[in-house]
């Protein structure tokens, strides 16, 4: 994803950023909806952006789309991505303050955390709810909040009469795996999590967390709240 952003931002054009999953037949991310602008963003992207306060950190940001969305709001934000491709770009791109940077690594603290775009997917899968929460935990400030969006995708096992049946579904229907090739880079495959807004509020409920649902999409997606539990 990184060669495809630093390629698009260079040229204003990308090769195909190809995205497979053992699920799924071969999928395509177009690498333009990376460097949207606020008034192209899902209403869902847009809320959210509005709703976040004080010092924010923006998770998996890729192009920076949404960093830059709140710089033009007046808003603080750090922006953090484990690529040194997007890093480069989004600095160049005029992202203030940018960090190589995995999540669960990070110091600091933010009164709004950022994930965008499923970016909640990075936890992978269940298991690692916990070490997610603490890491949450230890980031936010007293009072603060995260906001992310995620889908949850049961419509997948829908079938022609409209009945879903997850019979034979080994584990969490939400925990995929992927793996993406742009041009002759083909990258490991890894964990991709999409989790229910019920299942996310019982994780947060286990972990000290509470969990409000602020907006939906028009497609099982929704945008989420979370913050800790008085």
């Amino acid at each position: 994803m990184g060669s495809a952003i630093a390629d698009f931002h260079a040229t204003g054009k990308a090769a195909k950023l190809r995205v497979f999953s053992p699920m799924f037949d071969e999928d395509e991310i177009p690498v333009k909806t990376l460097f949207r602008s606020f008034d192209e963003m899902p209403a869902i992207e847009q809320t959210a952006l509005r709703e976040a306060t004080g010092r924010i950190l923006d998770v998996g940001a890729g192009a920076g789309c949404h960093s830059l969305a709140l710089q033009h709001m007046g808003k603080q934000v750090t922006a953090i991505d484990i690529s040194p491709l997007a890093v480069a770009t989004m600095r160049d791109r005029g992202v203030k303050e940018v960090l190589q940077q995995d999540f669960f690594t990070l110091d600091g603290q933010y009164d709004t955390i950022l994930m965008l775009m499923n970016g909640i997917g990075i936890v992978g899968s269940l298991s690692r709810m916990p070490a997610f929460f603490m890491q949450v935990d230890h980031l936010l400030t007293p009072g603060g909040q995260l906001l992310c969006d995620s889908s949850d995708i049961c419509y997948i096992f829908e079938d022609e009469d409209g009945i879903i049946d997850l019979t034979g579904i080994e584990g969490y229907y939400g925990e995929l795996n992927y793996q993406m090739q742009y041009k002759n880079i083909k990258g490991e495959e890894f964990p991709w999590l999409f989790i229910d807004p019920e299942t996310l509020k019982e994780q947060a409920l286990a972990h000290g967390f509470k969990v409000d649902v602020i907006a939906r999409g028009s497609h099982y997606d929704y945008l989420a709240r979370i913050m800790r539990s008085a």
